[in-house]
């Protein structure tokens, strides 16, 4: 929990990342934001789904609307948190010379996109009044 704070600290001082170790290949730094900001669309992405589950499927019950909303805004929440926090310690371990951090954040977010596609297939399958 330590190490997670003061990641979160980095985040908003990333000049501070560079009294860690060496100076990395400037081609991995690039590639590792090409990531953070492929996470970012991502994060993008599911919030925009959950804003249209919540708009543009006014017939759906409440219950499922909302639902099916907040899950997608709460991933891209996260997502957007899991971007700015990978990218962070992907940056110290090329400094350090240490391996990539592994995550089991990608196996999460696919598991929920999952439940929600699912979801809404039932509910194309049933129809939109349940």
């Amino acid at each position: 929990m330590i190490e997670f704070v003061r990641n979160v600290r980095l985040w908003f001082a990333p000049q501070q990342i560079r009294e860690e170790g060496g100076t990395p290949d400037y081609r991995f730094s690039l590639a590792n934001e090409r990531t953070f900001l492929a996470w970012l669309r991502t994060s993008l992405a599911l919030i925009g789904g959950g804003f249209a589950v919540d708009q543009f499927l006014p017939d759906l019950r409440w219950a499922w609307r909302v639902g099916l909303a907040l899950a997608l805004l709460a991933a891209g929440v996260l997502c957007s948190l899991r971007a700015v926090n990978h990218w962070v310690r992907c940056e110290q371990a090329m400094r350090r010379g240490e391996d990539l951090p592994v995550s089991r954040f990608p196996a999460l977010l696919a598991a929920l996109v999952a439940v929600v596609a699912v979801a809404m297939v039932i509910v194309v399958l049933v129809g939109w009044d349940g």
